[in-house]
């Protein structure tokens, strides 16, 4: 009769220890707040065009939205202070791209 080698590791149990302090996995922010902030971008962006499209305040080619805006002040026309404070706001962020705030919706045509 042959005898069966065995392995060390039949003669112990396999027991499975749980990590302690283990790293866990950091929870990503919710979409939620994401599309909430893309929501009031889109909503700026769509009140900064329709300021762009509106021809009581003069022409936008040019010239910067602000400077419109203070053109259209200077001149009398009424601007709304909302898109003022807006670019002025927007101006000073550092986490949005400027550009698409502060130029007009026609500034990539050629004049």
């Amino acid at each position: 009769m042959t005898t069966k080698h065995r392995l060390i590791t039949d003669s112990f149990k396999v027991v499975k220890k749980a990590r302690r302090g283990g790293r866990e996995k950091p929870t990503p922010p919710p979409p939620q707040k994401e599309a909430e902030t893309e929501l009031v971008k889109e909503e700026q962006l769509h009140r900064l065009r329709e300021f762009d499209l509106d021809w009581r305040f003069g022409p936008c080619t040019g010239i910067t939205r602000l400077q419109r805006w203070e053109r259209a002040k200077l001149h009398g026309l009424n601007p709304p202070e909302e898109i003022r404070d807006l670019l002025l706001q927007k101006h000073t962020d550092l986490d949005c791209k400027p550009r698409l705030y502060t130029n007009t919706l026609w500034s990539e045509y050629p004049l």
